[in-house]
């Protein structure tokens, strides 16, 4: 019974955030929004423990989420042959853009480590 209230609550999550996107005219998915919801409400406790197991179950079955992406893949073997060369270099690129994107963050956001040395109470 919990991870049915769970899996309501993740789903009214993402009703939520598809709602606010659309009569707010948001440049952002729904999915996303209600992510963003999600997370602002898993702060709080009682949240936490109805949508654990829920997430507990769709983690363990995660591989099956995939089998329509593969599915939908083989459907279009001919757009592969087509596009498949440049589909690889964009999924390369925009890879490591995201990584560099992700280094640059968080060396912004990363603390510095104390620039004196012990003892010598000088800068460096």
């Amino acid at each position: 019974m919990k991870g049915l209230q769970g899996l309501a609550f993740l789903l009214l999550m993402q009703s939520a955030g598809e709602a606010l996107s659309h009569f707010l005219h948001l440049p952002v998915p729904g999915p996303v929004v209600g992510m963003v919801l999600l997370l602002l409400a898993l702060q709080w406790g009682p949240v936490q423990r109805a949508v654990a197991p829920a997430a507990g179950f769709l983690l363990t079955h995660l591989s099956l989420l995939f089998v329509p992406v593969g599915v939908g893949v083989m459907t279009h073997l001919d757009l592969l042959g087509a596009y498949g060369l440049r589909l690889v270099v964009v999924i390369v690129l925009s890879t490591w853009a995201g990584m560099a994107a992700t280094v640059l963050v968080l060396r912004l956001f990363r603390p510095r480590p104390d620039t004196r040395e012990a003892g010598d109470g000088q800068l460096r």
